[in-house]
């Protein structure tokens, strides 16, 4: 198949690119390279040295002799030049990374959340408005989150999208439907999510684009079959408050001697699935496309679930790192539970790559490589949901700061 990776440059998008290039497809990333920009306004790199996306498509093609396309685009406010690609290229597929993809980065500022919010919006809608313009019968992969669903404990799995419901008619009787899964977003990003959920109902219903959206749940690990292969083609691997994944965090801490992490109770339930899950589920959601006209495909891209303070304990266990017991800054439940249906990719074949000590070493043994790469002070997650909120951010869990001697 010929398709558009969107966003193809970023923590999901590149490993995508180079997995599907690899099984015989002709990829062509279109991508603003915003997340590079994001790096320079933090002040913090990947921990892993990074190539330009040119450097990149060339050593793939070097090591391979398939060619992924780059093309600088940006999907949020490029509506026309995004359109009149989409019409010369007619892609088979399209896959939808190219949102602003971390919580803690979209609640910093009131500017923050209107970047995401413009960003995310936007170019998932100018892409709908295009492939409807066009009528092109492309299939739409969205890359979504468990976040959608919210984090309250209801005492029941939840279902891949949709919810069967009773509703008492007028006449008093029972009629049965389904409904999309009450959303219950916990930040400015997630809320984005939410609300491109709606916009695919819409376009599904109204224009019958062929529309999945996978609701992954938070992504850990590093290499892939097809990232191992050159040392140039390595992914990105973010550590910091704002962008580093928790499990990834934890194991950056512990290979460079900081201590973990862990905000308030640590009660929090999250799902999760290793990198090489994500990209094989990506490829089977490909294999198997909604019809024409049919509602939106929805699967929950998760594969187990940990609570946060397990996962600290286990990691302390394995490395005799300290644990530090933080203020949240985030607005959350301090303890939830989190039971999430996946019958759907296990049904087409996922047999999942589980946590084990021997993948988390290999994370500890990338952490300690690239250690020198490390900006402590950029380790703490200091962004704050809410103001009061704020003020009880610590700044400094290794007590390292200078201290007034009065």
């Amino acid at each position: 198949m010929k398709i558009a990776v969107m966003g193809g440059d970023g923590f999901i998008g590149w490993p995508t690119s180079l997995h599907l290039s690899d099984a015989g497809h002709d990829i062509h990333i279109l991508d603003n390279l915003s997340r590079r920009w994001i790096d320079t306004e933090l002040g913090v790199q990947s921990l892993t040295p990074m190539d330009s996306i040119q450097e990149r498509t060339r050593i793939w093609h070097a090591e391979t002799g398939r060619r992924i396309h780059f093309n600088l685009i940006d999907l949020a406010k490029d509506y026309e030049l995004l359109k009149n690609w989409l019409s010369e290229h007619r892609p088979d597929a399209v896959i939808h990374f190219a949102e602003q993809r971390a919580a803690p980065y979209s609640m910093k500022s009131d500017r923050h959340k209107n970047y995401t919010v413009n960003n995310n919006v936007s170019a998932t809608h100018n892409l709908l408005n295009a492939l409807t313009e066009l009528n092109l019968d492309t299939h739409l992969i969205h890359l979504g989150t468990m976040g959608v669903y919210g984090y309250s404990t209801v005492g029941a799995a939840i279902p891949e999208g949709y919810l069967p419901v009773g509703i008492e008619t007028a006449g008093g009787e029972t009629v049965s439907q389904e409904i999309l899964y009450p959303s219950n977003p916990g930040s400015i990003y997630h809320m984005t999510k939410c609300l491109d959920q709606l916009l695919f109902q819409f376009y599904a219903r109204n224009d019958g684009l062929r529309i999945t959206d996978l609701h992954q749940g938070i992504v850990w690990g590093t290499h892939t079959e097809q990232t191992r292969r050159h040392t140039q083609l390595i992914n990105r691997f973010d550590y910091d408050g704002d962008y580093g994944t928790v499990l990834n965090r934890f194991l950056i801490q512990a290979a460079i001697g900081y201590p973990l992490t862990v905000h308030g109770t640590g009660g929090q339930t999250r799902a999760f699935i290793h990198i090489q899950d994500s990209v094989r589920c990506i490829e089977l959601a490909l294999k198997n496309p909604p019809a024409r006209g049919a509602r939106v495909e929805i699967f929950n891209q998760m594969t187990e679930t940990h609570r946060v303070r397990d996962l600290a304990e286990m990691i302390a266990r394995m490395s005799g790192a300290k644990i530090a017991w933080l203020p949240n800054p985030r607005k959350e439940a301090a303890e939830n539970e989190l039971i999430v249906r996946n019958e759907k990719f296990r049904d087409l074949g996922l047999e999942p790559i589980t946590l084990e000590a021997g993948l988390l070493g290999e994370i500890v043994d990338v952490a300690k490589k690239f250690a020198y790469r490390v900006d402590r002070s950029r380790v703490p997650a200091v962004s704050a949901w809410t103001k009061d909120i704020a003020a009880t951010i610590n700044h400094d869990p290794e007590g390292k700061r200078l201290k007034s001697v009065s």
